[in-house]
């Protein structure tokens, strides 16, 4: 089903007032059931991947770090339990993954000799069990499972996703019988930047020569596309 810019324009404005939960996705649905889960969860998350950007620098200075592990400290003071870091992050606007390595970082500069390296972070945040400290490891465990944008949850579905959609456009290639090379195969070549697949010999598609084909699987906004063409697709065009 084509989206128009319309439509896209009236869910995207929905979005605006809309925290980021399981719960808005399935009031979202409601709203407009005319339109797949798939893509209104990919809207949903680039427009809060937009809002997390414009307001990202101002949780990151010193004063709000020290607000928020103050703040968390007093929390599982009063009841360990209770999802504090994932209550914080709501009440800030803040996605729960992120919210979650700030006072994980604050936590380990405080108790570790050494700062902690970005590789160590991405691991305990990967595995919470890693953290020394039991209830923090609960605390950052809860923001993780209930982040539905950000976090190694978030990014391990984004990439399996990617990856089913190239194989399902592998098995269609095949299915129409079209020569092609893949992403390996040119690499082998010694191609450093290919798209995911070239034709070997062109197609037409409704009037467009197409020579090479990129699967994105997510939702095709403007920002998206002026990001995809200035990272990747001219550099395709330009080549091939």
């Amino acid at each position: 089903m084509i989206l128009t810019k319309a439509q896209y324009d009236e869910i995207a404005q929905c979005l605006v007032s809309v925290p980021p939960t399981r719960q808005s996705l399935r009031k979202l649905k409601q709203r407009f059931p005319s339109q797949s889960q798939a893509t209104l969860l990919s809207i949903f998350s680039q427009e809060y991947q937009k809002h997390i950007k414009r307001t990202h620098a101002k949780h990151h200075t010193s004063e709000a770090i020290e607000n928020y592990y103050q703040r968390y400290l007093n929390g599982v003071g009063k009841n360990g339990a209770a999802p504090v870091l994932l209550e914080l992050a709501n009440e800030v606007d803040y996605a729960p993954s992120l919210m979650a390595r700030i006072v994980l970082e604050r936590f380990l500069q405080e108790h570790e000799e050494t700062p902690p390296s970005k590789s160590v972070i991405n691991s305990m945040l990967r595995d919470p069990s890693q953290i020394p400290d039991g209830v923090l490891a609960n605390q950052v465990y809860q923001c993780t499972v209930n982040d539905c944008c950000y976090g190694p949850l978030v990014d391990c579905i984004k990439h399996a996703i990617g990856y089913e959609h190239e194989v399902l456009l592998r098995d269609l290639l095949l299915e129409k019988n079209l020569s092609f090379l893949d992403e390996d195969q040119l690499r082998a070549k010694g191609y450093d930047k290919t798209p995911d697949f070239i034709l070997q010999v062109p197609v037409a598609v409704e009037g467009h020569i197409i020579h090479w084909i990129e699967s994105k699987a997510s939702f095709g906004d403007e920002c998206s596309h002026h990001a995809y063409l200035h990272d990747q697709f001219w550099s395709y065009w330009n080549r091939w």
